[in-house]
């Protein structure tokens, strides 16, 4: 844990040092780890597009061979192969993400250990943040439904217009912002004000990314 949290806690230190505002800084050390994680959220993007257009050779492959499980899973390499996909692909940003929450969980939730020099350091410093006194306390309300809601609004955008859609997506698109928003009420603000910041990110850069393939297809119509 201390692997993780320390030399997150320590961006964190840092960006409060310039901004003198701990909420700021939490929402400036998450644009910075999102700027700095966009190459593989492109290749997630791309890779879940891929994924959604092969959805009907894929399917019909399970119809064809729907008795015979081996072969299927050989079969589907073979196609995961010739679209040159990689089923992993759209989950290594989720993966990397990973311990970044973990390691900023633990920075925010004993800020006195991994931000400051010491707890007494940390209470000397205005914690409060908008209508929240302490980012190290939970919000139960408020922060959680935007996160919630964020969290649906960036799965939309990651899915592709019309395109097919498989369980795991629904599963994202509507298990994790009620799963969010229920973690939310008792995490930490600070971590909660983190996920919310990222998703608005994320929906944003899938706007963005999304935009000049709008725009390739109604040039070729």
């Amino acid at each position: 844990m201390n692997l993780l949290a320390r030399p997150l806690g320590a961006l964190l230190k840092l960006i409060f040092d310039i901004t003198s505002n701990y909420g700021l800084s939490i929402i400036l050390f998450t644009l910075a780890v999102k700027l700095l994680t966009i190459p593989l959220t492109i290749k997630q993007t791309k890779s879940m597009k891929e994924m959604q257009e092969v959805q009907p050779k894929l399917k019909k492959l399970q119809e064809k061979y729907k008795d015979d499980k081996e072969k299927l899973n050989i079969k589907t390499m073979e196609l995961y192969k010739e679209h040159n996909i990689s089923p992993l692909g759209g989950c290594l940003p989720l993966l990397i993400q990973f311990p970044i929450l973990i390691g900023l969980f633990a920075a925010i939730r004993e800020p006195g250990t991994y931000v400051f020099q010491s707890q007494a350091a940390y209470e000397a410093i205005n914690t409060s943040f908008l209508w929240m006194e302490n980012l190290a306390n939970p919000d139960p309300w408020i922060l959680p439904i935007i996160v919630g809601l964020t969290t649906y609004l960036s799965s939309a955008t990651m899915s592709a217009k019309g395109g097919p859609t498989d369980s795991s997506q629904k599963v994202m698109k509507y298990f994790m912002p009620i799963l969010l928003f229920w973690w939310g009420r008792s995490f930490p603000a600070g971590l909660t004000l983190y996920l919310t910041v990222s998703n608005a990110f994320q929906v944003i850069q899938q706007l963005i990314i999304r935009r000049p393939q709008k725009e390739l297809k109604e040039g070729l119509k």
